[in-house]
């Protein structure tokens, strides 16, 4: 015997109810993506592209080849190299945004897309190779291995949530207009990803340039920024989902007109660029992700208490005989 289910008015069987409920779903289903502007989407894939290359790279640093040789003491540096496969997805990131608004092509389909590409330049491979250069360049005590390692691989859990959920956010609180785009609450993922980066470039500097002449300097820098890698990262992925703001750079520094002293920093920066790449990325991404900490904590305690001074201060009375 067919058993029927019924609704809450106890007067229709299922079958008809479903037909209803689908009949619904069609009508208020959103229209089949039919059309996609193609350049800024190839761009934003070669984003994507690099991410993975850069991944790519982190898992062979170590490996021994056919030929017995260790692969990262040739003349390859693989985990310079996912560095800087990363510094060319932050490239890309840039450009597709402005070959979109130029071409009057934006669409959410491509903000989407931006985003589950960011989240593989930006958010698993900075945490992955951060992980591989700790793992490749130190040894420990075996009784302090499993909390190092314990500690490495929740750092990295840590970062790619963090990454996560700032491209999540920001892209439910982002606004199409441009001039919306002054700033950014919280540290940006390409800047979190820039200050791992730059670091694991920064240490293959010391290692191989100066290495030759200034051993003990390199063995020190070596060591140092091993050190501070972990907890660089840790640091990036808190300041990705906090609510302090930083300043999209290209808006706030380079557009329209700025002070003398703006075109001062700016050749200062190339300068150092032209010296030294790997020091000057270094100093730049570093530097921008401790500025949000700096004016924040300047607009906190400094300005606050100004303030609170001014406004507690009597108000001076004069009597005219």
């Amino acid at each position: 015997m067919r058993v029927l289910r019924y609704l809450p008015n106890m007067n229709e069987p299922m079958e008809k109810s479903e037909y209803k409920k689908r009949s619904l779903l069609r009508n208020v289903r959103k229209h089949r993506l039919k059309y996609i502007t193609i350049l800024p989407s190839l761009i934003t894939l070669i984003n994507g592209v690099c991410g993975f290359a850069s991944i790519v790279f982190a898992a062979k640093a170590g490996q021994i080849d056919n030929s017995g040789l260790n692969v990262y003491q040739s003349q390859f540096p693989f985990l310079s190299m996912a560095g800087y496969m990363i510094f060319w997805a932050m490239i890309a990131d840039m450009l597709d945004g402005h070959v979109a608004r130029i071409s009057h092509s934006t669409s959410s389909f491509g903000g989407q897309l931006d985003s589950l590409c960011d989240a593989i330049s930006f958010g698993v491979a900075p945490a992955f190779l951060m992980l591989r250069v700790v793992e490749t360049r130190v040894s420990f005590h075996p009784t302090f291995d499993v909390f190092v390692y314990r500690f490495l691989w929740l750092t990295a859990a840590i970062y790619i949530s963090c990454a996560v959920i700032r491209l999540a956010r920001f892209n439910v609180e982002n606004e199409e207009d441009e001039s919306n785009h002054s700033s950014f609450t919280g540290l940006p993922s390409p800047a979190a990803a820039g200050v791992v980066a730059s670091l694991v470039v920064l240490n293959h500097y010391l290692i191989t340039e100066l290495n030759l002449s200034h051993s003990i300097l390199s063995s020190v820098g070596n060591n140092i920024i091993i050190g501070v890698l972990p907890f660089a990262a840790l640091a990036a992925a808190i300041l990705m989902v906090t609510r302090i703001t930083y300043p999209h750079f290209v808006n706030a520094f380079l557009r329209g007109k700025k002070p003398f002293a703006y075109l001062f920093w700016t050749m200062a920066i190339l300068v150092i660029f032209v010296f030294s790449l790997e020091v000057a990325l270094a100093l730049v991404f570093c530097g921008f992700a401790a500025s949000g900490v700096i004016r924040w904590l300047y607009m906190r305690f400094v300005m606050h208490k100004t303030v609170s001074d001014d406004a507690e201060e009597p108000p001076v009375i004069t009597i005219s005989q």
